[in-house]
């Protein structure tokens, strides 16, 4: 692992210095993870676009006032549920805005008419409906919570995630991106990944880049999730995502980092974190995506077959033969993972409870077969 300071050199590499930077990263991510990437095949189940917060860059989140701003029923839920398992995914993601019914009347109406008070309670029971009445796993994406609040939802998720973002304070000052978002303060968002770890709970977290931090603040926060792993061995992946202009946002206008910021956060990233953390980047938000392999990604995150990416709408996934054959193109192979990382599913119930442990081992042996197959089918 490198040292802040080298990694704070790095700002401006360019030209054969980043080409070297990426090389040493690929290096790095070869020994620790081989000649495969990975790949979740999972099916987007967006639970409600409401929520407290006002990201700048945010479309996902719908005004109370939009006649599109919803709960999904708990039959839209199975349904959804049950045509992503017809598709053979194996993950249900879900994503929700965070604890919409403590600002808007709205949300608070819609839960009274579901028969409760309050979001993360109905998550919960939403997360036991698909483990009971599916073959899926769900992995829960419910923003900041608490001791208490990730202890209860430990028994019904594989696996839990939480995007740090950025450590900068200075995100949350009017006019940038976290302006009113009372989930987003780095306070908030590294508790959550603290109490995940003290719960043994599989966490996934990662970086936005280019919402107005610093390149430093970037390698800051990449140390504060390393300093949390290295605590409680927790963080099974780290997401570099690149943020991406939409129009009707409040940062619109702004300037979207190009592919070589992307390379460099990669690059860095894996020689920040220790080795058993997985390096993910979104093949969706950059047409050559392929590049991130050179500059040490070793996985690439949930694939849906069935639902778009509703944080990032304009962005459609790839075919997964298409990111195979990139793969491929580079000696590398392409193999389905489960939402919960392999080092994680052996530890005498450690990170899975009991009621979660056979649907995993039934759902590896699956995802072997399904790599094979993929496998199979470029060769």
């Amino acid at each position: 692992m490198i040292s802040v300071s080298e990694a704070i050199s790095y700002e401006f590499a360019t030209g054969p210095d980043l080409y070297a930077l990426c090389q040493q990263a690929a290096s790095a991510r070869d020994n620790a993870w081989g000649m495969q990437l990975t790949f979740s095949k999972k099916v987007f189940i967006p639970l409600t676009n409401m929520c407290r917060d006002s990201c700048g860059y945010c479309t996902f989140v719908q005004s109370p006032d939009s006649i599109h701003s919803n709960y999904m029923t708990p039959e839209q839920v199975l349904k959804t549920a049950h045509e992503g398992a017809a598709l053979d995914c194996k993950e249900a993601l879900f994503s929700l805005g965070e604890r919409p019914e403590e600002r808007h009347q709205k949300a608070r109406d819609l839960l009274a008419a579901l028969g409760y008070d309050n979001t993360l309670d109905y998550l919960h029971d939403q997360c036991e409906s698909v483990l009971t009445h599916t073959t899926l796993l769900p992995h829960v994406n419910a923003g900041a919570l608490s001791f208490d609040e990730l202890k209860r939802l430990k028994p019904v998720a594989a696996s839990m995630g939480m995007m740090l973002e950025n450590v900068s304070n200075e995100l949350l000052k009017k006019g940038q991106a976290h302006y009113a978002c009372p989930d987003k303060t780095p306070k908030r968002r590294l508790d959550t990944i603290e109490q995940a770890g003290r719960l043994d709970i599989a966490f996934t977290t990662g970086i936005l880049i280019g919402i107005g931090e610093s390149w430093e603040e970037r390698v800051l926060s990449l140390i504060a999730i390393r300093d949390r792993h290295l605590a409680y061995g927790h963080v099974q992946e780290v997401i570099i995502q690149n943020f991406r202009a939409k129009a009707g946002t409040a940062m619109a206008g702004c300037q979207e980092p190009d592919l070589d910021d992307m390379k460099r956060t990669i690059a860095v990233a894996r020689l920040i974190l220790p080795d058993d953390i997985s390096i993910q980047a979104p093949p969706n938000l950059e047409v050559e995506y392929g590049s991130y392999i050179n500059a040490g990604i070793n996985d690439w995150g949930g694939i849906s077959p069935l639902t778009k990416d509703f944080i990032n709408p304009e962005r459609a996934w790839p075919q997964i033969s298409s990111v195979a054959q990139a793969c491929e193109g580079l000696g590398y192979s392409l193999a389905e993972r489960l939402t919960i990382y392999d080092r994680f599913q052996h530890q005498e119930h450690k990170y899975l409870t009991p009621n979660l442990t056979q649907r995993v081992a039934s759902l590896m042996s699956r995802a072997a077969q399904a790599s094979r197959q993929l496998q199979g089918d470029i060769a």
